[in-house]
């Protein structure tokens, strides 16, 4: 795992990190600890072979925290020391063990000439190993398949896992970085509607004020009650717009529920979620307008807080539930927007909940049912 990229999230690293201490460090100290009691013969047989073990599961340690360059070349240099030893002195066919795990790791940091880095791995391990025939001539075989062939091969089994693991975790880094840009984008498209409200809000409204100021100053001299009443419509078309300013600014500029389903299912679809529509019934306006602010709250939580792969919206009589899977947390998270919504919700009769079950996310907005009228049948929209 490492961190290439900075937009590779601290939350991902975290999970793959953990992931990778649970299921891959306590078989790589069980390894180091079985190879090491298999060679050692003698005390300082241990104190040969053990800094090589070490350098491993440090190597390991420091991969999975994404720290390795830091110690890749100590611990490849005790490594590769490690082997000779054992192949000469300690008659160890498992030295090589270090050395393997740690240069394996290592070749991720190699950002050129990596085929040559490779080579020059498996060769080490199989020229040390064949030096083993200074001091044992007697079983040639014997040390070719023991010291050269199956240290060898094994070292290339473990380069080529690393590599296989190295192209996984490119693609979740991928898949990271896309929910992120999608994430984004769907900040983006919210901050442009917003600006394009607030321009249909205040570009109008001023144009108009021109107008009409202008008109009152020519009627002004000529027809002073025209003018008077001129100036008090502009009053108050200056004070309406500061209300629906201040609405807009706190989410509570009307909203319509038709447009906010269709914008929540084309920003699912572009961010790669599958998205299903059930619209069952049509509610007032007053709910319709409550319920779209509840739907556009929750679509940027589910895009922002989520790894969601399917949602799907319920329009009912009684109100509209989203659900959404990809929920990691085992508690729900605190999201703010929802609970500010309650409270409008609950002030005009209507009901908020919220609820996690089994790596699913449940919001349902619901009002009494004579606030809404039920029209079969159900329209079902999917969205791939």
């Amino acid at each position: 795992m490492t961190a290439r990229s900075p937009r590779f999230t601290e939350s991902t690293q975290g999970r793959l990190r953990r992931l990778n201490l649970v299921t891959s460090l306590p078989p790589v100290v069980f390894a180091a600890a079985i190879l090491l009691y298999i060679d050692a013969r003698t005390w300082w047989h241990i104190v040969i072979l053990a800094p090589g073990a070490v350098a491993a599961v440090v190597a390991f340690e420091r991969w999975t925290a994404n720290d390795l360059a830091r110690v890749a070349v100590p611990c490849l240099v005790i490594g590769a020391a490690v082997w000779p030893l054992g192949v000469l002195v300690t008659g160890s066919p498992n030295a090589y063990w270090g050395f393997c795990a740690v240069g394996s790791l290592a070749l991720r940091e190699v950002r050129r000439h990596r085929g040559p880095a490779v080579a020059g791995l498996f060769s080490y391990v199989a020229v040390v190993g064949a030096a083993r025939l200074l001091v044992q001539r007697d079983d040639v075989a014997h040390v070719l398949v023991t010291y050269v062939l199956v240290p060898t091969a094994l070292t290339v089994v473990v380069t080529v896992f690393t590599i296989v693991g190295e192209r996984f975790y490119d693609l979740i880094r991928e898949l990271e970085q896309t929910r992120e840009r999608e994430a984004e984008l769907a900040v983006v498209r919210e901050r442009v509607r917003f600006a394009s409200d607030l321009h249909d809000i205040q570009g109008h409204t001023l144009h108009v004020v021109k107008l009409k100021i202008a008109l009152a100053q020519r009627l002004l001299l000529r027809d002073t009650a025209r003018a008077e009443e001129e100036l008090r419509e502009t009053y108050a078309l200056v004070s309406d717009t500061i209300t629906q300013t201040k609405e807009l600014a706190y989410a509570q500029r009307r909203l319509n529920l038709t447009a906010e389903i269709e914008n929540a299912k084309n920003l699912f679809e572009a961010a790669g979620i599958r998205v299903r529509v059930t619209r069952e019934a049509e509610v007032d306006a007053h709910v319709s307008e409550l319920l779209g602010q509840v739907l556009r709250e929750t679509t940027t939580n589910i895009l922002r807080h989520a790894q969601a792969t399917q949602v799907q919206i319920t329009l009912a009589g009684s109100g509209i539930t989203i659900v959404n899977d990809g929920v990691t947390a085992d508690t729900p998270p605190e999201l703010r927007g929802l609970s500010a919504l309650r409270q409008r919700l609950a002030d005009d009769g209507g009901q908020l909940m919220v609820e996690q079950h089994e790596g699913r996310f449940r919001t349902a907005a619901t009002f009494p049912p004579a606030r809404g009228a039920v029209q079969p049948p159900a329209l079902k929209e999917d969205g791939r």
